[in-house]
């Protein structure tokens, strides 16, 4: 029995890396646009973008077998699953989280007054 392992072409690694450093810069980019709430949507959306790229193609799963593929889905669904949780959890909560500033220095913060 002979298996056949693809090993996928120079450019297309090369192409790949690239789109990422691309990618990686957008993500730098939008960061400093005030979206509101669209911040994280589209910062998530990029980096589910780089994900699928570098499991699809440096990972190859694309050559890979069902099974694997299965297992592959069955890592995303669970990690839809916690991030739900997360959300539902964060979303209940009867309390918004006010940032302390760092730059008043140490000892000057409201717990030592």
């Amino acid at each position: 029995m002979t298996t056949h392992v693809h090993i996928p072409k120079v450019g297309t690694l090369v192409a790949v890396w690239a789109s990422l450093v691309v990618l990686t810069g957008v993500t730098t980019a939008v960061s400093y646009l005030e979206l509101g709430w669209l911040n994280i949507v589209v910062a998530l959306l990029i980096a589910v973008i780089k994900a699928s790229l570098v499991v699809w193609i440096f990972m190859g799963v694309r050559f890979t077998t069902s099974l694997t593929k299965l297992f592959v889905v069955a890592g995303i669904v669970w990690l839809g699953i916690l991030v739900l949780i997360t959300f539902s959890d964060y979303s209940t909560r009867q309390w918004t989280y006010q940032a302390q500033p760092w730059s008043n220095g140490p000892g000057n913060g409201p717990a030592t007054k």
